[in-house]
């Protein structure tokens, strides 16, 4: 099954929305990106964060949701300016909700709510600023 048509229109329009709502209480950015195997998903969503000039925000407060469906890989990663300011292991509870999600067939719901705990997350540190712009496309991107 090609990455695109993991998750139903209905479902991807869901996951935006959550972007959307996630992105009204930080001046933070996230992105999902899903496609169907990796080796090791942290050094694919990296390569996948550059490749989507994650790097290019003001406040360097960019993160990346990073799937891999068939591999069934998961991986979170934040730039530089949530990096300063974060444990190393700060997205490691939100993986592992997200991995039970996936495991008990509720994949679409469990990306929402990994996005909600990513924005309330990023809103600690970066929250809403007046007149802040929204630097990075809120749509998910697939990989082959």
């Amino acid at each position: 099954m090609e990455s695109k048509h993991f998750f139903s229109k209905e479902e991807q329009k869901s996951i935006v929305n959550a972007i959307v709502e996630a992105e009204l209480n930080t001046s933070g950015e996230i992105r999902v990106h899903i496609e169907p195997t990796c080796k090791d998903p942290l050094i694919r969503a990296a390569l996948v964060f550059k490749r989507l000039k994650m790097h290019k925000t003001a406040l360097r407060n960019g993160v990346l949701i990073y799937i891999a469906t068939k591999s069934r890989k998961i991986a979170i990663i934040g730039d530089k300016g949530i990096n300063e300011k974060v444990p190393e292991d700060y997205w490691d509870d939100i993986i592992a909700e997200l991995q039970i999600a996936f495991k008990n067939g509720n994949a679409a719901e469990g990306v929402c709510k990994a996005i909600s705990s990513v924005g309330n997350n990023l809103k600690e540190f970066f929250p809403y600023q007046q007149g802040d712009i929204n630097e990075q496309n809120d749509e998910i991107s697939f990989g082959k």
